[in-house]
């Protein structure tokens, strides 16, 4: 589940190719992520148990030390378009990978970090992106937990998407009529009916009792939206 809240960070081209250096759990999870999604990945891993293991469900999968820059260079990982970090715990291994790809002119380097501290010094020795999947997990399920949301994404910018059952003020009226972005400040994108294809919103889409909408806007409005009707 955090392999995949990692992953829909990304806005990589489709096809792109990737090299994820760190094969442990999380970060096998994000290479395979990334293969499904049609992209050309090289896993390194220092150990050769990981190495084994993914071997036939990447690109490529290949025992290396990721710290040594000219180890990298030979495996062709300055050809890549984009690089990701996921070393388990050791900091020292993982801000060295990401001196390692900076200077092998790596235009985009992502890395999980496992601090604050850590995802600060990465950016400042050349990572482009610093996130924090335990982090960002936690805040996700406690947003599900806390309201009617089903699933709960948030931006950079304090922008939020989510999935919510409609509350009852919504039940049997158009979105024009219920005045939804008006009295709350939030846009309906879409709506999902059980047996039913998505369906962009628009104001004349009518709601249901059991409809699940797909929400946006300012993480806060959307935070207040979700929780007015929570069930008790």
């Amino acid at each position: 589940m955090l392999a995949k809240l990692f992953t829909e960070q990304f806005s990589f081209a489709q096809g792109d190719s990737v090299v994820v250096i760190g094969l442990g759990r999380f970060g096998g999870a994000v290479a395979q992520s990334l293969t499904r999604l049609g992209h050309d990945v090289m896993g390194i891993d220092s150990e050769p148990e990981p190495v084994q293991a993914w071997a036939d469900r990447l690109t490529h999968a290949v025992q290396a030390d990721a710290t040594n820059v000219l180890v990298l260079r030979q495996l062709g990982v300055a050809d890549f378009a984009h690089a990701i970090v996921g070393i388990g715990t050791d900091l020292a291994a993982s801000l060295m990978t990401v001196m390692a790809l900076t200077e092998l002119g790596i235009a985009d380097i992502w890395v999980k970090a496992f601090t604050p501290e850590h995802g600060q010094i990465a950016q400042r020795i050349g990572a482009h992106h610093a996130v924090y999947p335990e982090a960002d997990m936690g805040q996700r399920v406690a947003h599900l937990i806390s309201a009617r949301m089903m699933d709960f994404i948030e931006f950079d910018d304090g922008f939020a998407i989510a999935k919510i059952h409609a509350p009852p003020p919504s039940h049997d009226r158009t979105l024009a009529q219920s005045g939804v972005r008006e009295k709350f400040g939030i846009t309906v994108v879409g709506i999902k009916r059980a047996n039913e294809d998505f369906r962009y919103a628009t104001a004349e889409t009518l709601v249901l009792a059991g409809d699940l909408l797909i929400v946006s806007g300012s993480t806060r409005k959307v935070e207040q939206f979700a929780g007015r009707w929570k069930e008790r």
